[in-house]
């Protein structure tokens, strides 16, 4: 509020003037260029990138040349190219990235991360090729880790009730726990090398490679 009330007077001030009007307008102008810059900061602090990237856009259309804000584009640009390279987003990255090589087509990180996310899109289409349900598979593998937190945990917690009962059946609790633990683990890696082999060269027709059909490596109901 304050900062819109120092705004609306500085307007009131140029109108009231006679002469220096176009001093007024500069003035003006530089305050929007700040307070756009101010909230695109705050915004990109806080992690907000969308609206960081707008606000510096904002910015840089009252003044173009606006260092500030170009640097704090590029920037914001860049981690949202990141994000959504993450997110396997090739497209939405590269517009990203298209953005901040407007202001800054010097920037090496926009052209290493363009030529990172090219490659990637090369690699994803051979992948497809050999394994189309490389995704579902993935996924799945990635839950089955996910899940072996719950079995250490279990061991932990025997563990930590020993420190107290002094029972060694909790002991032995957490030693059948390693065991079961450690043969999730062993067919896990097991699935993990298959999947490494179907997404690298898929399954040929009538191979004679003992590998199982990429189904086998979904979950079972």
């Amino acid at each position: 509020m304050k900062r819109i009330l120092r705004l609306a007077a500085l307007i009131l001030t140029c109108a009231a003037l006679a002469i220096g009007t176009s001093g007024c307008a500069t003035s003006v102008a530089q305050w929007i260029v700040k307070e756009r810059n101010h909230q695109g900061d705050i915004a990109l602090r806080n992690g907000n990138y969308p609206d960081a990237s707008v606000a510096y856009q904002l910015a840089l259309k009252v003044d173009p040349a606006n260092k500030h804000a170009r640097a704090g584009l590029t920037n914001v640009q860049i981690r949202l190219a990141q994000t959504f390279f993450a997110a396997s987003k090739f497209d939405d990255a590269i517009a990203a990235l298209a953005v901040a090589s407007h202001y800054s087509p010097a920037e090496d990180r926009v052209q290493s991360l363009r030529g990172e996310i090219e490659q990637a899109e090369i690699k994803r289409d051979i992948v497809v090729s050999n394994f189309p349900l490389y995704k579902v598979t993935g996924a799945s593998i990635q839950r089955s880790y996910a899940q072996l937190k719950t079995q250490n945990n279990e061991i932990l917690l025997a563990l930590k009730r020993f420190d107290y009962t002094y029972d060694t059946a909790d002991l032995a609790a957490a030693i059948r726990q390693s065991y079961l633990l450690n043969e999730e683990v062993a067919r896990l890696t097991n699935r993990l090398q298959l999947y490494r082999q179907l997404v690298e060269s898929g399954v040929p027709e009538n191979s004679t490679e003992n590998l199982a059909p990429p189904a086998s490596l979904l979950p079972l109901p």
